[in-house]
């Protein structure tokens, strides 16, 4: 197994080629486009199951490849590839969910005519997101972090006809390069501080000890520098618009995006570089860590409260990511960088697992979204009903058997014990609860009650689509097993610190708060709306039993809590006003300076003309007129003839008495 220390660059590289392969044979086949796409999966996931089995040889594993890229005057880039626990589970969780939507999308893609073309950018974008995770220097991950933004534009506007989806695909673009100018400018000043950014280097990369002891206070700004990318990738709020509106693509992208590759990035960032965060911490708190925190509270909030109203079923999913980010953000700030990470892992797969579910629900609702237009679909797909059951407690957090519930709970033990404030924990529980009422709602209306408009005729969806979600179902169950606190291996193997079973720690204070927000959300959720979708005394049927008991309030969760409005008031129309004023200025003040200067060179081109012209040409012309006319008057004196010389003697003698007479 050594060999893959070696060969780390295969692993993105195997699906990239798949990709490019696909690209190149346009007229390839729908079979062979698909297998080469899941072969290429399959090869990543191989070779990410091998390193990962590697990192377990001795606690603490890290290994480095690092080479030059070019030397430019007495300046050398070097690039490099790291291999330790935190990339090796972000490598296997990326390319086992991946497979999972992979092979889910070949029934759910199965009648789009561009269906060879979503298969290699699919490819592209796994490939993106492996290389991100094993880089091991800012450059490369921000080479990576680039191509995994590519990845979501060409696929979040897969369906480049829609306007929608075209307008999504450049709202999430221009977005994330906001938060991207942040990253690049913290990457430069990092460079210009350390003299590198590598890593890992033998003690001299940036993360280590020497390269951190250059950077004195400025690691608090390159460190927030940094995280602009975080907030922008990860959806984090104030850049948090794009993430809602990439439902547009195809749901397997939006599984994709959500779960194991372009959300995931950010998170992952604040933990690579966390050194960087905490550097000159006191108590475990900096100025950066305490921005991350409260950034991630606000986020985890709000886009709870949002998903409560929402109808469409991937949207409410979308919400739940952003508030799921937060909470990951929130875990880093406060130092449990440990437990940020394993919620991280689970969230990838029990969100991979809810957006395929809901995929299976739309895709035998003929596109359907609506989840007031479903209903009673648990009698007619029991296997998509039974899984989506598990990727709603997980989310939830429903802790002992359900994966979610234990990475939860770390993270309310480490948010707990913040020095600075307790106002982020008890935030945090406000959005477990809102957690547990938005994903009942949910549930209810699709799965429970009587079969609406889009329901009528439904059926469970092809073995090709369920089968990966049973796949999910266990890994999002299963992963409890090595995140319990009795048996916290993930967590000693993320940190290196030694583990053992002691089943009584089972038993903590934090387990019996997470039963109860989980069974108060679910409680609340039930009781609001056990009779959804139903007439229920003056309420119609088709009116969600909040927005008829608060109107103002559901529909100002509906809009989003008007933020987009605010944005296209304030953000966006100052944008416009100062497109338009340069708009203005390059027609009439600089066009209007380049026309004038022009003008005037005109006009000296005509004076130097006219001077040329009438001027010089005329006296040269004249005076070599008069030179030419003076030479045939001279020429006469010069005939030869002995009388007109003996003439011109005597005028000239006559001439000279004259003179001489008048002087006298």
């Amino acid at each position: 197994m050594s060999w893959i220390i070696d060969h780390l660059w295969l692993i993105p590289a195997v699906p990239f080629a798949a990709s490019l392969v696909i690209l190149s044979l346009s007229k390839l086949r729908r079979k062979s486009a698909v297998v080469l796409a899941i072969t290429g999966q399959v090869v990543a996931l191989a070779m990410s199951v091998l390193a990962f089995l590697l990192t377990l040889q001795t606690q603490g594993f890290r290994v480095i490849q690092n080479f030059t890229w070019f030397t430019f005057g007495e300046q050398t880039l070097r690039l490099g590839f790291v291999l330790d626990p935190l990339a090796a589970a972000m490598l296997v969780m990326i390319s086992l969910v991946g497979l999972c939507i992979f092979v889910f999308s070949v029934g759910y893609m199965a009648e789009d005519k561009n269906f060879t073309r979503f298969f290699a950018y699919m490819s592209f974008f796994s490939g993106a997101m492996l290389g991100l995770v094993i880089a091991n220097s800012l450059l490369l991950l921000f080479i990576f972090w680039e191509l995994v933004g590519l990845a979501s534009y060409l696929l979040i506007g897969f369906w480049i006809e829609r306007p929608s989806a075209a307008g999504a695909a450049k709202k999430a673009f221009i977005t994330t390069r906001i938060g991207d100018m942040g990253f690049f400018l913290g990457m430069l000043w990092l460079y210009n501080r350390s003299g590198t950014l590598l890593f890992y280097d033998g003690g001299n990369g940036c993360l280590e000890g020497a390269g951190l002891a250059l950077l004195g206070a400025s690691a608090t700004f390159i460190a927030l520098l940094i995280f602009c990318g975080a907030v922008g990738k990860s959806g984090q709020f104030p850049l948090h618009v794009w993430l809602p509106d990439a439902m547009e693509g195809p749901t397997p992208v939006s599984a994709l995006i959500h779960a194991a590759t372009m959300v995931a990035a950010g998170v992952f960032l604040v933990a690579r570089v966390y050194p960087l965060f905490s550097l000159g911490a006191i108590n475990g708190v900096t100025s950066s860590l305490t921005i991350v925190v409260w950034i991630g509270v606000t986020t985890a909030l709000m886009a709870a409260l949002i998903a409560i109203a929402q109808a469409d079923i991937k949207r409410i999913l979308a919400y739940s990511t952003v508030s799921q980010l937060g909470l990951m953000m929130v875990s880093l700030g406060v130092g449990g960088v440990a437990a940020g990470i394993m919620h991280l892992l689970a969230h990838g797969f029990f969100k991979a697992l809810l957006f395929l579910g809901a995929g299976s629900v739309i895709h035998v609702c003929h596109g359907e979204q609506d989840i007031r237009k479903m209903g009673g679909l648990r009698r007619f797909m029991p296997v998509t009903f039974m899984t989506y059951a598990v990727g709603m407690m997980a989310l939830s957090g429903v802790p002992i058997f359900f994966s979610g519930g234990w990475t939860k709970e770390e993270i309310l033990h480490a948010t707990a014990h913040w020095p600075p404030s307790h106002v982020p924990y008890y935030l945090i529980l406000v959005g477990v609860v809102l957690t547990a009422l938005y994903m009942t709602r949910q549930i209810i209306y699709v799965f429970f009650g009587n079969p609406r408009a889009a329901a009528e005729r439904a059926h469970e969806s092809p073995r090709v689509m369920t089968m990966p979600l049973i796949v999910l179902a266990f890994g999002a169950i299963l992963l409890s097993a090595v995140l319990t606190p009795a048996w916290p291996w993930l967590h000693g193997y993320l940190t290196g610190e030694p583990t053992h079973f002691d089943v009584a720690r089972l038993i903590q204070p934090m387990l019996f708060v997470s039963l109860a927000l989980v069974s108060a959300g679910v409680g609340v959720g039930f009781w609001i709306y056990r009779k959804a979708g139903t007439q229920d005394g003056g309420r119609p049927a088709e009116v969600d039993p909040l927005e008829y008991a608060q109107p103002a309030l559901f529909r100002f969760l509906a809009n989003k809590m008007w933020i987009d409005e605010l944005y296209a008031r304030t953000v966006i129309s100052f944008s416009w006003m100062a497109a338009r004023f340069s708009d203005w200025m390059d027609r009439y003040f600089w066009d209007g300076l380049v026309r004038g200067f022009g003008a005037i060179g005109q006009l000296f081109g005509i004076f130097t003309t006219s001077v040329d012209e009438y001027g010089i040409n005329a006296g040269v012309d004249e005076t070599t007129a008069g030179a030419r006319g003076l030479g045939r008057v001279m020429s006469t004196a010069h005939s030869g003839q002995i009388q007109t010389y003996l003439g011109a003697i005597a005028i000239g003698m006559l001439a000279l008495l004259l003179l001489y007479a008048w002087l006298a």
